[in-house]
Parts: structure tokens; C-alpha cells; sequence
């Protein structure tokens, strides 16, 4: 049995030790194509300039008494390059994330160093984050009016946090590849009203992958996937399996330990990649108003090739 599927399996089994539950960081279920959400190490691995851009809408369906639309909502764009005097890489994010009265709004830095490993490359590093965190008390309805003073607002608290992570990734070109990563390290602590009531929980991600042709279809590849992400309190898996035709089309099956499946297409035309998934909730928020989960990514990826030394020629009138 070859490295890549032992780690493989190792990581499966992992998944079926541990216990499931929600964390503060948004799930996307196509996280294989928006890596730099979870790993700062990524920067620049792909050797191209990589804008990506995420829209997920989860459990629609579910609204207030008033009907106010409550179900999560995030928005999610990143972008990286390979930076050659920095030895790595470079990358951008950007996070909006809304759940009812709450809205998340993040910025992160992040940097990769990149260098040969055995018979591939390792790469880490490091991203700094800010996160505005705001909560809408006056849209709150109290169950006695005037009994909380904090909910007679009429402004949204704004605290500003700061925070650090790190991640590792070491890949085999069209092989493999295996990544950790841990966000918000310091754990920022921010007030949500008069005094200091929320902190930052830090989260812990372990992600890997196999690239498999099948031989006798070299058109087919099979990608099976996982994610782990923890804050040593709960957890969620994503266990994906991926099947691409021609490096064009691709169509994929997803399950969430205890909470959905989900269900892949897309397509990759030239530079331009584009995907959809729908989450069937299997948890008992499906039958407590949700109808599933959408979700639509589309990446861009380019090389941008800078002629440092442009030839020049010579005419004979000014010799």
C-alpha cells in the first residue's frame, strides 16, 4: 500500500473516533476548491495568480416570526499568487458571513514559503486576520420588553478582533496532497455590549486528497477527499468522492457525518471554473423547515508573465 493511501486511510479513520457538531467558522461543502478558507500554506502552490469567489446559502427556508430570512449566508473571496523574491506566495481573503442577526466580516493576509520535499513541496506559513462582529440587538425581540437593556438598542455592537493562524501542505503534483492548519491562536476576546462576553475558539483543520486515473479510462480521474475541522470541543467531517472526465467535467457525492449529503457538478472551460452543490440536510433541520443548502464557487486562474529582460533590436539608421 503506497504513503499517500496510508495517510489516507489514517485520516478516514480518524473521522469515525471523534464526535460532530458545529463550530464558529462557516462549512462550505466545496472546500476542495476554496483551500485558501482553511490553510494559509496554499499561497502560490497552484504556480498561477487565483481569484476565487463563494456564495453559500444554508438551510433556506428558515425565517423569524416576523419573516425575516435567519438561515446563514456567507460570501467568500480569496486570492493568491506565487511571488518569486519571496521564495512562496502571497494571498488575500475576504469573508462575509451573515446568521440571522449576526454578521461576520474578516480580512486575512496570509504568506507561504515554498520549497522541495522528497518527491514533491512543502509549503508553509502564516495569516494574519481581522474580524468585525456585529449583532443587531434592536431587531431582537425580548420575551418581556424592557426586561434586558441590552436589547434596547437600536445600533449593532461592532467589536474588532485580531487574530493569527498558521498552516503546513505538502503535495505531490497530480498525486496527492496533505494539509494542517489552526486559526484564530490567540483566541481575541470581544464585547458584544458593556463587557468582554465573546471569544474567538481555536480551530483546527486537517485536509487531504488523492488523485487517482483510472488506467484503462485515462480520460476519468477519481479525487477522493477529506476535511476535518475542530475547535477540541466539536467537530465536522466532510468526506467527498470526485470523478472529473477530460479535465472538464466533473460531478461529485459529499456526506457531512450527521448533518448532510450533497451533491456536485461543474465544469472548467479554459482559465474559468465553475461549480455547484446542494446540501440534503439529514440532520433534524430538515425537518424543521430547511430546504436544503446551495452553493456556487467560480475561479479564475491565469499566469501573468513578466518579459524581465525584452529583447531589443537594432536599427541600422542609428547604429
Amino acid at each position: 500500500m503506497g504513503y499517500a493511501n496510508r495517510v489516507y486511510i489514517v485520516i478516514v479513520f480518524i473521522c469515525t473516533v471523534l464526535g460532530v457538531d458545529a463550530q464558529q467558522e462557516p462549512q462550505f461543502t466545496q472546500y476542495m476548491f476554496a483551500p485558501m478558507a482553511y490553510n494559509p500554506a496554499v499561497a502560490g502552490t497552484s504556480g498561477n495568480i487565483s481569484v476565487t469567489g463563494l456564495l453559500r446559502e444554508q438551510w433556506v427556508g428558515f425565517k423569524d416570526a416576523t419573516g425575516t430570512r435567519v438561515s446563514p449566508r456567507t460570501f467568500f473571496l480569496s486570492v493568491d499568487a506565487p511571488i518569486k523574491f519571496l521564495h512562496g506566495g502571497a494571498g488575500l481573503t475576504i469573508l462575509n458571513d451573515k446568521l440571522g442577526y449576526e454578521q461576520n466580516i474578516g480580512l486575512k493576509l496570509s504568506y507561504a514559503y515554498i520549497t522541495d520535499f522528497r518527491s514533491g513541496e512543502i509549503s508553509f506559513g502564516p495569516t494574519l486576520g481581522l474580524l468585525n462582529k456585529s449583532i443587531d440587538f434592536a431587531s431582537l425581540n425580548p420575551l418581556e420588553s424592557g426586561s434586558d437593556p441590552l436589547l434596547n438598542g437600536t445600533d449593532a455592537d461592532k467589536p474588532m478582533m485580531f487574530d493569527i493562524g498558521l498552516g503546513v501542505l505538502y503535495r505531490v503534483p497530480g498525486k496527492y496532497y496533505m494539509g494542517f492548519a489552526a486559526s484564530q491562536l490567540i483566541q481575541s476576546v470581544g464585547s458584544l455590549g458593556e463587557e468582554p462576553n465573546y471569544q474567538n475558539k481555536r480551530h483546527i483543520y486537517l485536509q487531504g486528497g488523492y488523485e487517482y486515473v483510472v488506467p484503462d479510462y485515462p480520460l476519468y480521474e477519481i479525487e477522493p477527499s477529506v476535511l476535518i475541522k475542530t475547535d477540541m470541543v466539536s467537530y465536522q467531517v466532510d468526506l467527498t468522492g470526485r470523478v472529473t472526465y477530460n479535465q472538464k467535467f466533473w460531478g461529485a457525492v459529499s456526506y457531512r457525518i450527521t448533518d448532510a449529503f450533497a451533491l456536485m457538478l461543474g465544469v472548467k472551460i479554459k482559465q474559468l471554473s465553475v461549480g455547484y452543490s446542494y446540501d440534503i440536510t439529514t440532520s433534524k433541520l430538515g425537518s424543521a423547515g430547511s430546504s436544503g443548502s446551495h452553493e456556487i464557487v467560480v475561479n479564475y486562474s491565469f499566469k501573468l508573465d513578466l518579459d524581465k529582460n525584452p529583447k531589443s533590436y537594432r536599427n541600422t539608421r542609428f547604429l
